[in-house]
């Protein structure tokens, strides 16, 4: 497309393209917009060097004009998005790309391939922690997905409301908190449980987490406790049952005075085992798999599309295709959320800011990101977090439901 946009003259049309879900995943009420700090810096990196451009020409992808350009690329554009941590709804604009046509279509991919997979792990991970109620939840999924993917989730997955990961590398450069605990190879290691539990202890101190199910728990709590005695941090389960060994672990917990020793569970949790959870004496809860997966929606559809782009007058004209199940509305949009007494009401996507209804107050949803190709828009991770936490309180409480459901909020277009 760049190749022969720059050949026919298109190429330097102002267009702008959006990225927006036109639906969520099935029963879901609402979607996270996740991944704008990752997109950010992967813009700020996004260059044609010489290896690139090699490929490009000697496999006949680009001509020498293309890639004379591709030489001289630096995004120039604006872009505006939901600031991270919001939640969005069908037909949301999450982010809006504005520039010349060559510079935007450049971005979809880099665009679509973060967005759609931080979004996706985002909502599962606000699930989760809505499902956990307060208690700490620890991300331990990266030996279940791509090793770049895994340090995006650990990312994610605290934006969303996690504790801490147990993915060293999202602590170094993410400052995730990061917290883990010992397999069952480690026990297995050695010659008996005794010997493992009692070196895990010599080595990690008496706060550590010991796994107690690699034989038999029972013998394996009473082992831990001797060892360790009462200041004893904590001790995992993995595998059976996990409401009843929880039940029983903690009652012998208690009954041999470790009344303070934690009880981290885990054992391919998600949501609704979690919620499931809820009335055993579970300290915390790690969890892999159903996270980093987006817990069976593992993309969150986002499509990134051409709304609006320059016409032989200079006027910007809107675009939109017309296939039939993927219909779009063109326009460059603006975002605004519409409450009521505190409580969100309504998406509302129009041309133009809306004029509040009485008793209602609107607030914009969209916030600059890149301005004339200069990155504006990031922030701290932790403001990302504590945005998400409020993002949840001003939604209807039908959002926070677990059971399948429409969207928490309407989209209403407006002209």
């Amino acid at each position: 497309m760049l190749r022969a946009a720059l050949r026919d003259g298109t190429a330097a049309r102002h267009s702008v393209f959006e990225v927006f879900a036109r639906r969520l995943p099935q029963g879901r009420r609402y979607g996270v917009a996740a991944g704008t700090g990752r997109f950010l810096d992967a813009l700020e990196r996004f260059r044609f060097g010489a290896s690139e451009l090699d490929f490009l020409t000697s496999h006949g992808v680009v001509d020498d004009d293309t890639a004379a350009w591709l030489h001289d690329f630096r995004f120039g554009g604006d872009i505006w998005g939901y600031a991270e941590g919001e939640c969005y709804f069908p037909g949301s604009p999450i982010l809006r790309v504005e520039g010349t046509f060559a510079e935007t279509i450049l971005l979809e991919t880099l665009a679509l391939s973060i967005f759609n997979h931080d979004c996706a792990v985002a909502a599962a991970a606000s699930r989760m922690v809505q499902a956990a109620g307060g208690r700490p939840l620890i991300e331990m999924g990266s030996r279940r997905t791509h090793e770049k993917a895994a340090v995006a989730a650990a990312r994610v997955a605290y934006l969303c409301g996690f504790a801490s990961t147990s993915n060293l590398e999202a602590g170094r450069v993410h400052g995730v908190p990061t917290a883990g605990t010992s397999a069952h190879a480690f026990t297995l290691l050695h010659d008996d449980e005794r010997q493992a539990f009692r070196s895990q202890i010599a080595a990690t101190g008496e706060d550590t987490t010991l796994l107690v199910d690699t034989y038999d728990v029972a013998e394996a709590v009473r082992t831990a406790v001797e060892l360790a005695g009462p200041r004893l941090g904590a001790v995992r389960i993995d595998s059976g049952d996990l409401r009843v060994v929880a039940e029983e672990v903690r009652r012998q917990l208690d009954g041999l005075g470790a009344r303070d020793t934690r009880l981290v569970v885990t054992g391919d949790l998600d949501e609704y085992a979690i919620a499931a959870l809820a009335a055993a004496p579970c300290d915390s809860y790690g969890v892999g798999t159903s996270l980093v997966t987006g817990s069976g929606a593992p993309t969150a559809s986002l499509v990134y599309k051409l709304v609006a782009r320059e016409d032989v007058s200079g006027a910007l004209l809107p675009v939109a295709k017309a296939s039939p199940g993927k219909s779009g509305t063109g326009g460059r949009k603006h975002a605004h959320r519409r409450f009521q007494d505190g409580v969100a009401q309504a998406e509302l996507v129009s041309a133009s800011p809306p004029a509040p209804e009485p008793g209602t107050e609107d607030r914009p949803l969209q916030v600059p990101l890149v301005a004339a190709g200069r990155i504006i828009g990031r922030e701290p991770l932790e403001a990302a977090r504590e945005r998400h936490r409020r993002a949840l309180a001003e939604l209807p409480p039908t959002a926070l439901h677990l059971t399948k459901g429409d969207p928490a909020l309407p989209t209403l277009a407006e002209r």
